[in-house]
């Protein structure tokens, strides 16, 4: 998978939803996607970088995606559950969707965690995975062999000491990406969990701003294991939780 070789039109005829597209990982996956030949939604909160990926995507001569502005720390379930029905209106399916937005919360001692902090990270880390995931089953259904993807954490499955927000909502991301995977295991819909490992982005940043970035990945290095989820190569990989990067 670290070294999969797509080919030229691996995502072909795909329809695929990204979140946090407007920027790192998010971002690079969305316009993988795109070379590979899928039609992106690019979903996120900030208009001007969406804007900014959608010109990168169609300047290359690739298909031209869709927007879609959404704050995840402010939207109810009842605007996904309208988004899905957009998507099944303008698309007629969707074929992946890569839940890839996050917040870093803080670093702190469990016994300091404050209310707010906490709230933040559950609503966009968790009850806004569960609002999507849930709203968009239906038009992952419609498709012959989808791929619905969460993102997770090296923290997502062994605790550590003051990422607690962060740490806890990663471990409950990856037990909904496994209920959902066992629900639909004969089914259209694969469901798995990606961890990035070390990489090059904002949030690491944030966490390790000392950190020698010369030394982790940049978000172009683990772009194979992106596509590799997406494509249907991978149609039976169900339940996992993948290491985009070799250990």
């Amino acid at each position: 998978m670290f070294d999969y070789q797509p080919s030229e039109q691996c995502l072909a005829n795909k329809t695929i939803l990204v979140t946090g597209a407007g920027d790192g990982i998010g971002k690079q996956a969305s316009i993988h996607y795109a070379k590979y030949g899928a039609t992106v939604i690019l979903l996120g909160r900030t208009v001007a970088k969406l804007e900014q990926v959608y010109d990168e995507i169609v300047a290359a001569g690739h298909p031209e995606p869709a927007i879609v502005p959404l704050d995840m720390k402010g939207a109810t379930q009842q605007n996904y559950q309208d988004m899905a029905n957009t998507i099944i209106d303008q698309f007629g399916k969707l074929d992946g969707a890569l839940l890839n937005a996050s917040i870093l919360g803080e670093l702190t001692p469990f016994a300091n965690i404050a209310k707010q902090i906490w709230d933040d990270v559950m609503q966009v880390n968790l009850n806004a995975q569960f609002y999507l995931a849930q709203a968009l089953i239906p038009a992952l259904q419609k498709s012959a062999s989808s791929s619905l993807l969460f993102t997770t954490s090296g923290v997502g499955n062994k605790g550590r000491a003051y990422w607690g927000p962060y740490s806890i909502s990663k471990f409950a991301t990856e037990g909904m990406m496994q209920v959902i995977a066992d629900e639909y295991d004969d089914s259209s819909i694969r469901c798995n969990a990606i961890n990035p490992g070390a990489t090059d982005t904002k949030m690491r940043q944030t966490a390790f701003p000392a950190e020698d970035k010369t030394k982790i990945a940049t978000v172009e290095d683990i772009m194979p294991a992106y596509v590799y989820l997406m494509s249907d190569d991978s149609k039976d990989v169900n339940g996992q939780r993948i290491d985009a990067q070799p250990k």
